[in-house]
């Protein structure tokens, strides 16, 4: 499905792009929480999408961080 392919993607990048990717997830979180007080956001559900990804990129960085011990 959509969500193993993603996963799938993170777990080919090497630990300096995870994190890359984990910034610029949570810049678009900041900014879809500010476009969703002044209610500018129409797509609420991309809320719960990001912060969903943000968790599985940390989820990939943990397991490389243990992997690599």
């Amino acid at each position: 499905m959509k969500t193993n392919k993603f996963v799938e993607e993170l777990k080919s990048k090497s630990v300096m792009e995870l994190k890359e990717e984990l910034v610029a997830a949570k810049k678009e979180l900041f900014n879809l929480r500010f476009q969703n007080a002044t209610n500018q956001l129409d797509n609420t559900s991309r809320i719960k999408e990001v912060r969903k990804n943000i968790a599985r990129i940390q989820t990939v960085l943990t397991e490389a961080a243990k992997a690599a011990e």
